[in-house]
């Protein structure tokens, strides 16, 4: 388990927004990078979780908050799935954790992309939230990704140091 620094510790709320996130992003990939097929695929645990499931859930996350309720895409207009819950950690037996990465960075991009067409106070409506803004997409995202990369560091451990 590393810990990275914050590449920037000052800016404005916008900045410092994004580059949390992405840092969250970075954090959660790592628990997995370099991993091999097998171990990414431990359960560990008692619920869906497994190193790259984390990771495809991530990925799905995103496509939900940015590329349904941000934008306003239909399903069929995203990048992959789109449903919530326990199927967003169901990895493909035949994706790969080199797969699972490139779907995560190729979600975060697109993400980064959508999200510099709108101010921090826009609003949208999320099926069961009700208004958020993007500000709270952020927010929400930043805490997801850091829980999930916690978990990654744990299941990880566990893997390496049995």
């Amino acid at each position: 388990m590393t810990w990275s620094r914050p590449r920037i510790t000052i800016g404005d709320e916008r900045r410092m927004l994004e580059d949390m996130l992405d840092r969250n992003r970075a954090e959660l990939v790592n628990t997995l990078r370099g991993m091999s097929e097998k171990d990414a695929r431990r359960r560990l645990v008692a619920s869906m979780t497994t190193p790259i499931g984390l990771v495809k859930h991530a990925a799905v996350a995103q496509r939900i908050w940015f590329q349904q309720v941000l934008a306003g895409l239909p399903e069929s207009e995203c990048d992959g799935g789109t449903t919530p819950g326990d199927a967003s950690f169901v990895v493909g037996e035949n994706e790969t954790v080199s797969d699972v990465i490139a779907e995560f960075d190729h979600g975060s991009e697109r993400s980064r992309v959508i999200a510099a067409g709108f101010d921090l106070d826009e609003l949208r409506t999320h099926p069961r939230l009700g208004e958020v803004s993007l500000r709270f997409i952020y927010l929400f995202l930043i805490e997801d990704f850091a829980r999930h990369a916690g978990h990654g560091d744990i299941l990880r451990e566990q893997i390496e140091h049995p």
